[in-house]
């Protein structure tokens, strides 16, 4: 029978500090990687992110923003039109009617503007809290974290931030981190659960931040590993 894997101790808040002190210091000035130019596109993009990768939302809103900049033109363009551009992304049919609908919403509710308040994001079709909390975070500067896939894995693993659920990794995150870098940690967590700490294998060798997590089966560098073997 395999062994079960051992459970990673929480940090203390000390040991959180740090860890983020050293994402910082590794990564100065942390951005999204979902191409935008206002709330509206980054909306849109971030609708069109679930279950697809950052590489293939950019693709496909290259030619979607170019025909639809607001919401509209989005409305104007309609559901097929919209489908058009986004076929490459998975759910692309639902997704073309969540964008179209937010975007009526959108006109007919806000004034064509995105709105910075949780509640009226989250009525917008489509949209849940992760999607409101990138777009509080990234739009309009607010001190969100957007819990999803790799921080969730990351506050888990690292023990950072354990929970069950990904609102309670949220709720967690928010307590510990030093408030002066929230805002930056959604960005830093997420880059680094994306290249570093990765969900098969955790690179480790590469973590700037390895001081101070408290993953008690760390990979070795590969050179390691072979020499172990």
């Amino acid at each position: 029978m395999p062994k079960a894997p051992r459970k990673t101790p929480q940090m203390t808040r000390a040991e959180v500090g740090a860890f983020i002190e050293a994402l910082a210091a590794h990564n100065p000035a942390p951005e999204s990687e979902l191409s935008f130019t206002d709330p509206f596109t980054l909306l849109v993009a971030v609708v069109l992110s679930a279950q697809a990768t950052d590489l293939s939302v950019n693709r496909a809103t290259v030619s979607l923003f170019a025909a639809a900049p607001n919401p509209a033109a989005m409305v104007a363009l309609g559901v097929d039109g919209v489908a058009a551009h986004i076929r490459s992304i998975g759910l692309w049919q639902t997704k073309a009617r969540n964008v179209v609908q937010l975007s009526r919403e959108l006109v007919e509710q806000h004034g064509g503007e995105v709105p910075r308040d949780r509640a009226a994001l989250e009525a917008l079709p489509g949209v849940g809290r992760k999607t409101a909390n990138v777009v509080l975070n990234v739009a309009f500067g607010e001190s969100t974290m957007a819990v999803d896939t790799h921080i969730f894995r990351l506050g888990n693993r690292t023990g950072l931030a354990p929970g069950k659920t990904p609102r309670e990794v949220e709720d967690s995150l928010l307590k510990r981190i030093p408030p002066g870098r929230l805002r930056d940690s959604h960005h830093w967590l997420i880059l680094h659960g994306r290249y570093v700490c990765k969900a098969r294998r955790p690179e480790c060798w590469r973590c700037a931040a390895a001081a101070w997590c408290r993953y008690p089966d760390k990979s070795p560098a590969p050179e390691a590993a072979l020499q172990a073997t």
